[in-house]
């Protein structure tokens, strides 16, 4: 891992878990029924919590097969089931602080938890949205927590031909992706030839959405 994780100097102090969602939480509607949350630095003591993860999670490498061939998937994972227990209790108290935020809106809670651990400016996640299960019919909501090194999480129009937006998130950065954001936009994380520290990406979804 060549990077190297540089902490926040405003993520200091004896506070920890997530802060307040109501009044602090920035909706942006996006075409196509489509709209992002945006809550900056929810999570207090995000940078501790970033190097326990690091340390703690059984982070696995995968293997899939694109255009005939099989390659490395670039980043390393972990996958939480609904009867998982999660890596740390502050991440049980940050689901349950969504689900009850989004309780009216979405209709049910958040069940699972997927990470991932970006290690360099080399690992990425190709423009995709999450379309397994019910995100490719029905409308639904994905909560990321952004721990670590920011880095950029772009959105575009489902098969691009519209604008990109930007979204540089990290330290603790809430951004939730709702309504038809899943079928009708795409997001990314893309490569940088910079050199850049390491970062965690952690993924609420409702059941039977992937």
């Amino acid at each position: 891992m060549d990077g190297v994780f540089q902490g926040s100097l405003l993520d200091v102090g004896t506070e920890s878990g997530p802060r307040e969602l109501a009044g602090h939480v920035r909706r942006t509607p996006l075409a196509h029924g489509a709209w992002v949350d945006l809550r900056p630095g929810w999570l207090a003591g995000a940078d501790a919590l970033f190097e326990r993860l690091m340390a703690g999670v059984p982070w696995r490498a995968e293997r899939r097969r694109m255009y005939e061939r099989v390659v490395d998937v670039p980043r390393l994972l972990a996958y939480y089931r609904e009867s998982d227990r999660l890596p740390e209790p502050v991440l049980d108290e940050a689901r349950d602080m969504l689900s009850e935020y989004y309780r009216e809106e979405l209709g049910e809670p958040f069940r699972t938890a997927g990470l991932c651990l970006y290690r360099d400016g080399r690992d990425s996640v190709a423009w995709h949205g999450d379309r397994l299960g019910r995100g490719a019919t029905e409308d639904t909501m994905v909560a990321i927590i952004s721990l670590g090194t920011p880095r950029p999480l772009l959105l575009r129009p489902a098969g691009g031909g519209g604008p990109t937006l930007r979204y540089d998130i990290g330290h603790g950065d809430l951004i939730v992706m709702g309504g038809s954001c899943q079928r009708t936009w795409e997001h990314a994380i893309p490569k940088s030839a910079r050199p850049l520290g390491p970062r965690i990406s952690v993924q609420f979804r409702p059941r039977g959405v992937r």
